[in-house]
């Protein structure tokens, strides 16, 4: 780490996170112990073979799931223990989540789809609807889709359809964005053009941590963390080891 950021307050904290499905002999760990840093303004890639553990830490990331034992806290909050309502709240208010598929609802435009998150935080009652609007609109106009704002999924392509979900990601301000795959379902140039709009979001200060399994695509992040078998296999930060050992 730099000696800004020792001293810095990490945004993702864990401690010996350990996830375990199953009982018994038939108890699998998908997380074994995992402690690790994540500090504002990084842009870190989450890579890994399929069962390594990657897609269990993401979505304890996401508080989408609990972690059987060990600490996570996001921005300063033990998050570990909170029930599932209190983690939806953390949800809307602190993340925002981009995914392989898009996820936005069919039949409803682009600006309704960016909305999403206000309208399902609690906050969100207090805005005028025309405040609300006008923050999406935003939203869409720093993803390049001002034009595309009446327009529905199927109207879309898959890159449009990406950068909606981004902007609909950016809409409530979040602390990180979590990205699933974020290229996966693009063709090269879509997906090159999805990684250079979270690569100006990263220099702009958002901290981004994504999931891939494309080295190509990884290479777009200041920070490589690779899983194995639920453990970190390696760190590393612009061609070195974290723990200070040159990578080959």
């Amino acid at each position: 780490m730099t000696d800004s950021a020792t001293i810095e307050q990490a945004i993702i904290e864990l401690v010996e996170i350990t996830k375990i499905y199953g009982a018994g002999d038939a108890q699998i760990a998908a997380l074994d112990g995992v402690s690790l840093s994540i500090f504002p303004g990084e842009f870190v890639a989450i890579m890994g073979p399929s069962g390594s553990g990657k897609s269990t830490l993401m979505n304890i990331l996401g508080c989408l799931d609990r972690p059987t034992s060990g600490s996570y806290l996001l921005a300063g909050e033990d998050v570990s223990d909170l029930t599932k309502t209190q983690l939806a709240l953390i949800r809307n208010r602190r993340l925002g989540f981009i995914f392989q598929s898009y996820n936005l609802l069919p039949r409803t435009s682009a600006l309704e789809n960016v909305l999403l998150p206000l309208i399902y935080s609690r906050n969100g009652a207090s805005v005028p609807d025309d405040l609300q609007q006008a923050k999406a609109l935003d939203a869409l106009a720093a993803v390049g889709l001002a034009d595309r704002a009446a327009h529905q999924p199927h109207e879309l392509s898959g890159g449009q359809a990406q950068r909606v979900a981004i902007a609909r990601a950016l809409i409530n301000d979040p602390a990180m964005i979590l990205a699933d795959e974020p290229t996966g379902n693009l063709d090269s140039k879509s997906g090159s053009e999805i990684m250079g709009i979270l690569n100006t979001l990263n220099a702009q200060g958002r901290t981004i941590v994504m999931v891939t399994h494309d080295a190509e695509v990884a290479r777009w992040a200041s920070r490589v963390i690779r899983f194995l078998d639920g453990k970190i296999a390696s760190d590393e930060r612009n061609g070195h080891d974290i723990r200070g050992v040159a990578c080959t």
